[in-house]
């Protein structure tokens, strides 16, 4: 029997106009738009608390574990309390890469990254003023790292992320691990932020940076935090699909992951 050759992405669906103004497309817009700004919003007032406690004090070790801490229990709640409404995305990487997989069609994906990125600008809206008006903090490149290093490190730590979601939530045969799948995601988040946020934040999704940037007006380097989590997501999609996922079993459908 010849061998199957897989082809990634060819089940993309791009749907059609009519699907922005479907009530199950809107709801599911505005789940993802209050996930993200439940999650924007315990990860970046944990790092303002932290500053407030230290007066301002360059990062340190329990500032970066903080950080983890809030990132990733932010996230777990996020997808945990959107699953099953939008799938519980909470990243526009994760969108993507579901729209490259046949997950979602694109008209659908274009309303979920709307309400990310509302979502993370609310967040930092209500952070800024629910704190005295304290400055939230567009991500940033430590000292000595540049550009490409922080595009690289993106680049691996989404695609880490992106993975995850792939094998515990986009998985037909996923099973049981499905259950799991929100604690999964919000610990390799957790975990990629321990690795790579001390050099230029670990940001993994376009809408943590967005949301931040917006409010202090802060742009220096801001492409590399969507270029980076764009180019990991689409390289997971590709290598699950290529070498893993099995379409033999039943697909999820797009309106439930």
């Amino acid at each position: 029997m010849p061998e199957v050759i897989r082809v990634p992405f060819r089940r993309i669906a791009f749907g059609n106009r009519e699907e922005i103004r479907q009530p199950g497309a809107i709801k599911a817009a505005l789940a993802e738009l209050i996930s993200t700004l439940i999650f924007v919003f315990a990860g970046e007032g944990s790092g303002m608390a932290y500053s407030k406690l230290t007066g301002g004090a360059p990062s340190t070790p329990a500032g970066l574990i903080s950080a983890a801490l809030a990132y990733g229990l932010g996230l777990f709640v996020g997808v945990s309390v959107s699953a099953n409404i939008s799938g519980g995305h909470v990243n526009p990487a994760v969108t993507i890469g579901a729209f490259l997989g046949g997950n979602i069609t694109l008209f659908r994906g274009l309303l979920y990254i709307i309400g990310q990125l509302v979502g993370s600008i609310i967040a930092c809206l209500l952070l800024k003023v629910s704190t005295g008006g304290m400055k939230t903090s567009a991500l940033s490149l430590a000292h000595g790292v540049s550009v490409w290093d922080a595009f690289i490190l993106e680049i691996v730590m989404t695609f880490g992320l992106v993975y995850t979601v792939y094998a515990t939530a986009i998985d037909p045969k996923k099973g049981d691990v499905g259950t799991i799948a929100p604690i999964a995601i919000g610990l390799i988040v957790a975990a990629n932020i321990l690795a790579g946020g001390a050099f230029d934040g670990a940001s993994m999704n376009p809408a943590v940076s967005f949301g931040p940037a917006v409010v202090s007006w802060t742009w220096t380097n801001h492409w590399v935090y969507w270029a980076g989590p764009i180019v990991g997501a689409v390289i997971a999609a590709a290598v699950y699909e290529i070498f893993f996922i099995d379409h033999s079993h039943e697909a999820v459908p797009a309106a439930d992951y």
